[in-house]
């Protein structure tokens, strides 16, 4: 089937197991689950640790690790707390985008510090982002003075998801719209490319089902968000701006995967490092960008945290990375490079958060939550291994 449809059959998998968890915890905590208001805040917990995946995969993708995910998203929120709450004049209306700016640049020179260590000076991404995960997290002590910043600019708290921090129901139903015109496109677009190029396509109609069954799950998406309504006001929420920052860098981190140079090179690397190499490509150079591109998508989601939380503690981002990795591993991306795509990686995150998500409902330790956490992750890294072997043994 999953050669006909021309889909992975990882991400098929990866469905079928996001679905019987949906339903198993449905039916374990009385209905509660699949409530629009738990689909509401499952939706904001997953936001933070797909927007870090999306540049894990491509890290994993290019042969390397990053263990510095978690606090370097703790610096840069504590980094961003700084400006806004000691250095900024409070209530001022610059406040809030110069302090995601700067976010943003800390966060891409955090990574290019990294980036060069692994690309330039040869050293093993495994020790220098493990270096980075406790320097990173004792310059966020140092700089808070191990306290608390709070409160944030109220036009900032928006990026966080709150209860102010939503779209609304009629731009959800445009940004709906726009998803399913592009989903459209997109289609349409990859099928008479093939055709033009004399490949094979799918059966019309196998092409319109996935068409119908994708924009359906825009649609229901939309819907699920609208109708969780606001406590006080009681109108539909909407998309929180989260997940909207979430869908912008999930459409940017798929396009620069699938259609740019820049992306086939960080295969091509991950396929085969010496010959990406000897073909004229400059390995360091990419290895560089990777770890810019990561530091700046932590930056990103350090801000949507402290946003949402209206504070930076010292904690924030703490153990984030095992999350992060798990997520782009349980999504497919191969341990040993080459393999993995954007969309993956927010399905493992997805899994991973509901998983959580429904076991902090039924009222499971957190003790045998991390435990199940990590028997996901063996058993998606196990899942790996066998799929790689296959697949070399039908080739």
């Amino acid at each position: 089937m999953a050669a006909v449809l021309e889909i992975d059959a990882r991400l098929l998998a990866m469905f079928a197991v996001l679905a019987a968890i949906a339903v198993g915890f449905e039916f374990a905590t009385g209905g509660f689950f699949l409530t629009a208001r738990n689909l509401f805040n499952l939706s904001l917990q997953t936001s933070v640790v797909a927007i870090m995946a999306t540049g894990m995969v491509l890290i994993i993708v290019s042969r390397h690790i990053d263990l510095s995910v978690g606090s370097m998203m703790g610096l840069a929120g504590m980094f961003a707390a700084v400006f806004q709450v000691w250095v900024f004049p409070v209530g001022a209306g610059y406040n809030w985008i110069v302090t995601l700016l700067i976010c943003i640049a800390f966060g891409a020179l955090l990574g290019a510090f990294q980036g060069y260590w692994i690309a330039y000076r040869a050293l093993p991404s495994f020790i220098v982002t493990l270096a980075g995960l406790l320097a990173w997290r004792g310059a966020s002590w140092l700089i808070s003075g191990g306290v608390t910043i709070s409160p944030m600019d109220e036009t900032f708290q928006k990026l966080g998801g709150g209860l102010e921090g939503t779209i609304g129901e009629t731009w959800s139903w445009v940004v709906g719209g726009l998803g399913i015109i592009g989903i459209v496109f997109f289609f349409v677009q990859s099928r008479l490319r093939k055709q033009r190029y004399g490949f094979r396509v799918r059966p019309l109609a196998v092409e319109l089902a996935l068409i119908a069954v994708a924009c359906a799950a825009v649609v229901g998406f939309v819907m699920t968000m609208n109708a969780y309504l606001h406590p006080i006001r009681k109108t539909p929420q909407g998309i929180p701006i989260p997940v909207l920052i979430l869908i912008v860098i999930v459409i940017v981190m798929s396009l620069v995967a699938r259609i740019t140079r820049f992306g086939r090179y960080v295969y091509a690397m991950g396929g085969n490092p010496e010959a990406a190499e000897l073909a004229g490509i400059d390995v360091k150079k990419m290895t560089l960008y990777i770890f810019i591109i990561s530091g700046i998508l932590c930056a990103i989601a350090g801000s949507v945290s402290i946003a949402r939380l209206n504070a930076s503690p010292t904690s924030l981002g703490q153990l984030a990375e095992l999350n992060v990795i798990a997520a782009a591993v349980i999504g497919g991306a191969s341990l040993s490079g080459g393999v993995g795509t954007v969309a993956g990686a927010i399905l493992g995150a997805l899994i991973m958060q509901s998983l959580q998500n429904g076991m902090l409902l039924m009222g499971i330790t957190s003790a045998i939550q991390q435990m199940v956490s990590a028997g996901v992750l063996l058993l998606a890294v196990w899942f790996d291994v066998v799929y790689q072997k296959r697949r070399l043994l039908v080739r």
